[in-house]
């Protein structure tokens, strides 16, 4: 089993509180049938900091993280974060997300599409709008 996308923290977080439409349901069902989850780093870390999670949804949460392959801040990330940071002035999280993204050639899952039109080279797909 491959890895062919990244999971924003919002795609994770609608997979995991079960808030997917039918149809959104059915692609990430399909995407997790041929591609192991992956996150960036910093969705890792945003995870772990979510404040209103109770022990029971840090351990699912844990699981999780511990099912996906994580992608570290290697310094090719590092670099395409900060050409998209002085180029597109994306917020630091999402723009390391999108480097991620693009170094390792996914196609990012999330549902905030507009936060990534304006960055070059980034393959984005909306579960919402499958």
């Amino acid at each position: 089993m491959g890895v062919n996308y990244l999971w924003d923290t919002n795609t994770v977080i609608y997979f995991l509180q079960r808030q997917f439409t039918p149809s959104a349901e059915k692609f990430i069902d399909n995407i997790i049938s041929t591609s192991q989850p992956a996150i960036s780093a910093v969705t890792e870390i945003e995870l772990l900091c979510w404040k209103s999670a109770s022990d029971n949804d840090l351990l699912t949460l844990r699981n999780f993280i511990k099912d996906s392959y994580v992608y570290e801040l290697d310094q090719d990330i590092k670099d395409q974060t900060a050409e998209i940071r002085k180029h597109y002035n994306l917020k630091l999280p999402d723009a390391i997300i999108a480097a991620t993204a693009i170094v390792n050639k996914l196609t990012l899952i999330t549902r905030n599409t507009k936060d990534f039109d304006k960055v070059p080279g980034i393959k984005v797909s909306n579960p919402y709008e499958q």
